[in-house]
């Protein structure tokens, strides 16, 4: 405790901590906070799980005085990290308290309007914020500090214009504070314009690449979902997350799971926000083992005890992979993340391998039984009457280039 108390920490908030039974601060807690507790723009890059939640809110609760209207905004990509976010923010605000309201569509808006004449933080998602704005709902005028959490994710959700609307909103004299697990050539350009000579701090990857089991399996078009059903059926595992590029391949695969005898449920941004939230419950109480999500649905919420990754789609880039991949290998703990190939894949596997720091390992595909599968437009049906299937395919080296695969090793 003594280790967050040196960081300039508040009493009410180190209360909180330690109740929490956090024993030391993560890395980007150390680099941060002391700067942000110095009122001084902070660009923070680190990975989902890090502890960048507890970062800003650190001076958040102590910066904010209540009852004096809206005096802190964070913006999130998705409902379920402003959820997420504002869970976490009440639990730290526990010995001071604030008013937070978590503010995203797919939920009515008259509640939030209400909780909004009241509250002192807002964390919501671009769109229902600038909603509230142009309904009058929300005043800025006030605001101390901007949180651009998972920044690097809204803008490749396309809400950079919002963003910048948002900002524009607020009062000139604030500070700035940006997370994001990567940092592009856009980002750089939003800091330039809207912060006040920011500084930059980074922390190593939250994942232990010594406990993580990176591997891909290349299979014919028709045995991919049989495999994932092999798999998720021999495999000793934890909680699972099935990665799927989608909402439609979402649906199919957690669908097929279930017909296949495995609990698993479907997360994508196409579902009613109560039935993410429903979703989300159970599958941090374990009351369901399979996540089936796309990349928007699952992007930077913090589960513990993940211990595999599948990829039934792979994603189009490096960051992408790492960030899914993310989410497992924590804190000491063993992770693996299976990657499933059919040749619609292999550029987008190409694309991935391109960063050299990936070790993923080809490996043989092993017995499996046929799974018949059910599709919307023809019912249920089995690929091959066949019993199973074994391939023990090893690449030339010419497949290997073509695949990329030189940089397996």
């Amino acid at each position: 405790m003594e280790k967050f108390r040196k960081l300039g920490i508040i009493e009410p908030i180190l209360e909180s901590i330690q109740e929490q039974k956090f024993e030391v601060p993560s890395e980007i807690q150390e680099k941060s906070i002391p700067l942000i507790l110095g009122w001084k723009d902070v660009i923070a890059q680190a990975a989902t799980g890090s502890g960048k939640t507890l970062a800003f809110a650190a001076g958040i609760i102590k910066n904010v005085e209540k009852g004096k209207g809206v005096q802190a905004l964070v913006l999130t990509p998705t409902r379920e990290l402003a959820e997420q976010v504002s869970i976490v923010l009440q639990k730290f605000s526990r010995y001071n308290p604030l008013r937070i309201t978590a503010i995203y569509g797919g939920v009515s808006i008259n509640p939030q309007i209400d909780k909004l004449r009241t509250t002192d933080v807002v964390v919501g998602t671009p769109g229902r914020i600038l909603d509230h704005i142009e309904r009058r709902t929300l005043n800025l005028e006030r605001v101390k500090i901007l949180v651009l959490d998972e920044a690097d994710r809204m803008l490749d959700m396309g809400f950079k214009k919002d963003v910048e609307k948002i900002i524009w909103k607020c009062p000139k004299d604030r500070q700035t504070l940006l997370f994001s697990a990567t940092i592009s050539y856009d980002l750089v350009e939003l800091a330039r314009r809207y912060m006040k000579n920011p500084i930059k701090v980074s922390a190593e990857a939250y994942v232990d690449p010594s406990k993580l089991t990176q591997i891909y399996y290349d299979v014919e078009d028709n045995k991919k979902f049989s495999l994932l059903v092999h798999f998720l059926k021999n495999e000793k595992s934890g909680l699972i997350m099935v990665f799927c590029n989608t909402k439609r391949a979402t649906d199919f695969v957690a669908k097929n799971l279930r017909s296949a005898g495995i609990e698993a449920m479907a997360l994508h941004g196409g579902h009613s926000q109560q039935k993410r939230s429903d979703t989300m419950y159970k599958f941090r109480e374990n009351r369901i083992a399979v996540l089936v999500c796309t990349d928007v649905a699952a992007r930077g919420l913090d589960i513990k005890g993940v211990s595999h990754i599948y990829n039934y789609d792979i994603p189009k880039t490096s960051d992408d992979y790492i960030h899914r991949i993310g989410r497992t290998a924590r804190a000491g703990k063993e992770g693996k993340v299976i990657n499933i190939l059919t040749r619609r894949d292999y550029d987008n596997f190409r694309s991935v391998l391109r960063n050299p720091d990936l070790n993923i390992e080809g490996a043989s595909v092993p017995v499996i039984d046929y799974i018949a599968i059910t599709t919307k437009d023809t019912g249920r049906h089995s690929f091959n009457r066949s019993n199973n299937y074994s391939s023990n395919h090893n690449y030339s080296r010419q497949d290997r280039n073509n695949l990329g695969g030189n940089r397996h090793r």
